[in-house]
This record gives C-alpha cells, sequence and structure tokens, in this order.
C-alpha cells in the first residue's frame, strides 16, 4: 500500500512541477 501511494504521490508532483514549468517559460518568453 505504501508504495502504491508513493507512486501516486510521484505522478501528482510530476505533474505539478510539470504544470510550473510551463508558466516560468511563459514568464522568462
Amino acid at each position: 500500500m505504501s508504495s502504491v501511494v508513493k507512486k501516486r504521490r510521484k505522478k501528482i508532483r510530476k505533474h505539478k512541477y510539470r504544470k510550473q514549468m510551463k508558466k516560468m517559460r511563459h514568464k522568462n518568453k
């Protein structure tokens, strides 16, 4: 169970990070 939660958390974190990167790119441009 712990492993599954960790995996899910990692996925969510990645998604958030990707969204932030997109915003940062727009700001840089």
